[in-house]
């Protein structure tokens, strides 16, 4: 059964790095585990985050889970930002904090373009502009200074371009929300990082390796450094997915993880524009990257699958026994010393998973 917690907030905080846990949604199996939240919430697990491709939405779900929980922050990874207008997303975000007492967590990002134009049917337009407008104007609606009032190359508020009645004026939310709302980007390419670093307080990278966290911490520092802010991270969370996979045998573990893997390595973006194929190979698999890459766009999913190696899920998961994962975990801990990593979100960890690793770490 493990050993019973309590809460994160009654006990003293010996370790930096947090833990976190992904919801998956499923109208076929009565929609959210909720036991796996409130295990997480019950072991003092700092939040929860849901996605959203071209299905399910992220806010439905952390609503939901916000509002049968009490402590847990729940985050959205990500609000795809073509589909709803800065405004939009800001009196979501106010909304959930106000419904929550604040422990809602805002992750917005561009999504790609076979989604925002193939599923959404607008332009993709810059990704990198787009993210450093709509946080703006998400900050000034939040802090509600004055009216909202912006004008981008993306967004312009009020509106007055072609179509328009003329008859817009500057508002101001009529509920006041906290302007200490916490906003994360979803970013692996070194300027989505480095965006991430200038504008918001946290990001969700696909994947990290400890071992080779400049590939993605140096982005964010230099972010931070061009918009005038500390290259330290204290007050930065840097949110990589980690996935695990526990059990005895290590092989079926690592062949759980592989399918998705190369999924995003292989066949997320077009051959000439992806993200996560880019970082794979920034981190040392340059070859094991091409050979995915060209075994899933020629339709070999399987033979894909089987390319990723070991030792590149290894670095980036935790699998195999309870005693491997807590061997594996003092390497994100060691690199959380110095802020290069704030949480760990974890990705496919039942119950028995999420106790071993928070008897680990918390």
């Amino acid at each position: 059964m493990g050993v019973i917690r309590a809460p994160a907030q009654e006990r003293a905080k010996d370790h930096a790095v947090k833990l976190s846990t992904t919801l998956k949604f499923s109208a076929a199996y009565a929609g959210i585990e909720m036991d796996l939240v409130w295990e997480a919430e019950r072991l003092g697990f700092d939040a929860v985050w849901a996605g959203e491709a071209y299905g399910t939405d992220a806010i439905s779900p952390i609503a939901w889970v916000l509002a049968r929980t009490s402590r847990i922050k729940a985050g959205t990874s990500i609000m795809q930002m073509p589909a709803r207008t800065p405004a939009c997303a800001a009196m979501t975000a106010m909304t959930l904090q106000a419904l929550s007492g604040n422990r809602f967590l805002c992750g917005i990002g561009p999504s790609g373009p076979q989604v925002v134009e193939g599923w959404h049917g607008v332009p993709f337009g810059k990704p990198l502009a787009r993210t450093r407008e709509y946080v703006a104007i998400l900050r000034q609606a939040l802090e509600r200074q004055g009216p909202l009032e912006y004008h981008g190359e993306h967004y312009d508020i009020p509106y007055t371009g072609p179509g328009s009645t003329g008859l817009a004026k500057p508002l101001r939310s009529i509920i006041h929300g906290d302007p200490s709302l916490k906003i994360y980007t979803a970013s692996v390419s070194p300027a989505g990082l480095r965006t991430a670093g200038a504008v918001a307080d946290g990001v969700l990278p696909y994947f990290m390796s400890p071992e080779k966290a400049a590939a993605i911490v140096e982005p964010i520092r230099e972010g931070r450094a061009r918009a005038g802010k500390s290259r330290d991270l204290a007050d930065f969370d840097n949110a990589p997915y980690v996935r695990v996979s526990m059990g005895d045998d290590i092989a079926r573990c690592r062949d759980a993880l592989r399918p998705g893997l190369a999924f995003y390595i292989g066949g997320m973006g077009a051959r000439t524009a992806n993200f996560y194929n880019d970082l794979t190979r920034r981190i040392g698999y340059e070859e094991a990257a091409a050979e995915i890459q060209n075994l899933f766009l020629a339709g070999k999913r399987d033979e894909a699958a089987a390319a990723v190696p070991d030792a590149l899920i290894d670095e980036i998961s935790l699998i195999g026994p309870p005693e491997r994962i807590r061997d594996r975990l003092q390497a994100w801990q060691h690199i959380a010393r110095d802020n290069s990593v704030g949480s760990l979100v974890l990705v496919g960890a039942d119950i028995a998973a999420m106790r071993v690793i928070a008897e680990a770490v918390l």
